[in-house]
């Protein structure tokens, strides 16, 4: 009997054991279902759904956030009954705005003399007015052979009766590629083409066929090479001296495929890091071309470097000696926005979690928002005051926040991944309350590394190392150019005019020919916008 029951007992004791190992089985696979259900959704939201990551407000009204007293400014004047029922009347004359900068060729259409009849009573009619119609007209490229014929002289009585005859030859410009039919122009177009506009050599070579021009795609390679690696990289190591000067810069970096990189797979991952400067000084974009994404490269491209960087949350950073990484308040918003489209469709989203998060964060946008708002032409002293005014409070309640919701969301969920990145990268997200002419996020490098990635899905890959490379020191020169106002075919014309004639070791030669030089031709550079 005893023996029966202490089997009976055994058995409980089994069945109970199990029962909880398979509660905890449940329970993972349940949360392995729920995360995966949360990719998919995510999935289908980046493939379908819209890219913006701008919120409604009407959509996501939360009543926990105390809008009164964080956007209350006594200092601001009440608008007057004027202001507020005045309506914005369209401009008169707007198209003929946007066409003042263009140059204008004038048509007139007059009557023949003999057509200068009145239909009524013969007499002759005079020019009462004129109407006037405007339009555009697009001039094609053109192609066009140019023959640089260098004459040479020497003395005829020298030859008749001297020993030697003295030979003079006149001056004539330097190719920019020797023994090949490229000119600076010819080069400019066709990196303007690739760098800029988006199109691919093999596509730039059927367009010049149609132009009864026949080079091969590796032909115009060679072009883009040479004339990066022997001419533009003057103008790109003297961009990158001159960085390192700022204390402040922004850092990203995005995927590269390179076919033939000696040692790797076809289809191994290379990168293409971008440092650029802030704001309130001369833009200057560099890309660097690498093979992997190691944290030695931000190193030895940033060396001499010190002051702060706006980075995202990449760990290849955290190594940097003398300087202090500002976080991306960008970033962390977008983690609770994936979480946020990652929800249910039958979840009420304005009163979840991700919700909550998100609103923290608009908040903080809309106070730096009102910065540019009230203070005309911002100094770094007012932007830091008012920002440890009315952003410090909001991320105080923000980060209870977060120390509230982390223990009671799954870490491995979309919700549970933002709240943990909010809080591990916290010390780096506040960096910006230190100094004024430092940003919330770090979109100015996102905005800079745009370009190469939407021209990488035109041309997809690089074929060698070199062209890597090179592509790094051309995008460098264009973006750089556009962001100094310059039109880039124009600006790369003139440098394969100039960058001949220099000495490459004058400093202040080189610095004449910078983007942002007062020196550049007006012609380099782009009409102001009518407002």
């Amino acid at each position: 009997m005893n023996k029966h029951k202490q089997t009976n007992e055994s058995t409980i004791e089994e069945l109970q054991a199990r029962n909880a190992e398979l509660k905890k089985q449940n329970e993972a696979l349940q949360a392995k279902i729920k995360w995966l259900e949360e990719q998919f959704r995510l999935s289908q939201h980046k493939k379908f759904g819209a890219s913006s990551e701008k919120t409604n407000p009407d959509q996501l009204e939360l009543p926990l956030f105390n809008e009164a007293e964080i956007t209350a400014d006594t200092e601001v004047e009440e608008p007057t009954l004027e202001t507020i029922t005045y309506k914005r009347k369209k401009s008169v004359g707007q198209r003929d705005a946007k066409l003042e900068n263009l140059p204008t060729e004038t048509i007139h259409y007059r009557l023949a003399e003999e057509e200068q009849v009145c239909l009524c009573c013969g007499g002759t009619v005079h020019e009462m007015s004129t109407e006037i119609r405007r339009e555009i007209k697009i001039i094609p490229a053109q192609v066009k052979v140019v023959e640089h014929v260098q004459h040479i002289y020497s003395c005829r009585q020298c030859e008749r009766e001297g020993i030697e005859t003295p030979i003079v030859t006149a001056k004539m410009p330097t190719p920019i590629y020797p023994k090949s039919l490229a000119s600076a122009s010819a080069m400019a177009y066709i990196m303007n083409q690739k760098y800029v506009e988006g199109m691919p050599l093999y596509r730039q070579e059927k367009q010049l066929e149609r132009f009864g021009v026949y080079l091969s795609r590796q032909t115009l390679a060679n072009w883009m090479i040479y004339g990066a690696t022997n001419w533009l990289s003057i103008l790109y190591k003297r961009m990158h001296e001159l960085l390192l000067e700022n204390d402040i810069l922004h850092a990203d970096e995005t995927t590269l495929q390179v076919l033939a990189e000696p040692g790797r797979k076809a289809d191994s991952k290379s990168y293409m890091w971008m440092y650029r400067t802030g704001r309130d000084v001369p833009p200057i974009i560099l890309y660097d071309y690498q093979t992997t994404r190691h944290s030695k490269h931000p190193k030895a491209f940033l060396k001499g470097f010190k002051g702060y960087l706006h980075v995202d949350g990449y760990a290849g950073y955290h190594e940097l000696k003398d300087v202090e990484l500002v976080g991306c308040w960008a970033h962390a918003r977008r983690k609770f926005d994936e979480a946020l489209k990652a929800l249910p469709a039958n979840v009420d989203k304005t009163s979840s979690t991700a919700a909550e998060g998100i609103q923290f964060c608009n908040q903080l946008f809309q106070i730096e928002r009102q910065i540019s708002e009230k203070f005309e032409n911002c100094t770094p002293e007012q932007r830091k005051e008012y920002r440890l005014e009315h952003i410090k409070p909001v991320l105080d309640a923000f980060l209870a926040w977060l120390k509230t919701k982390r223990p009671q969301v799954p870490p491995k969920s979309k919700l549970g991944e933002a709240i943990t990145y909010c809080i591990n990268q916290w010390s780096k997200l506040i960096v910006f309350l230190e100094d004024g002419r430092l940003e919330i996020d770090n979109n100015r490098a996102e905005r800079s590394i745009k370009p190469f990635v939407m021209g990488r899905k035109a041309w997809l890959f690089a074929q060698s190392m070199k062209g890597a490379s090179a592509s790094a020191i051309i995008y460098s020169i264009v973006e750089t150019a556009k962001e100094n106002q310059l039109n880039p075919l124009n600006y790369l014309t003139y440098l394969f005019e100039q960058l001949p004639l220099i000495d490459h070791n004058d400093v202040e030669a080189i610095d004449q020919l910078l983007p942002w030089s007062k020196t550049i031709p007006e012609e380099c550079r782009v009409p102001n916008k009518t407002k």
